[in-house]
């Protein structure tokens, strides 16, 4: 399964790659604002979404195309680890029922 995080601070990316290999997800990650974006976030199983570091213009494009898609949305407002681990549990607790 894999799963695309969005948002979040650049120094914990590799943080968030690591706890999301460790849940057993193939995860990417999208700090920065990608000019291509909605093209760049392929087919996964689910999005998350760290609100409190990302624009609402990115929020709008992500959401759009993953809901064109069907894919499902989880949002946090926090981008620390803890946060971040209990948004890994909640995907785990949706997807695999």
């Amino acid at each position: 399964m894999s799963i695309l995080v969005v948002g979040g601070h650049e120094r914990m990316e590799k943080d968030y790659l690591e706890m999301g290999k460790k849940s057993g997800f193939k995860t990417k990650v999208c700090t920065k604002k990608a000019n291509k974006l909605a093209s760049s976030i392929g087919n996964p199983d689910a999005v998350v979404i760290l609100t409190s570091t990302v624009s609402h213009k990115i929020c709008n494009i992500v959401e759009m195309k993953a809901k064109k898609q069907s894919i499902p949305i989880f949002r946090k407002k926090s981008s620390s680890k803890s946060a971040f681990t209990e948004c890994l549990e909640e995907i785990n607790r949706e997807l695999k029922c």
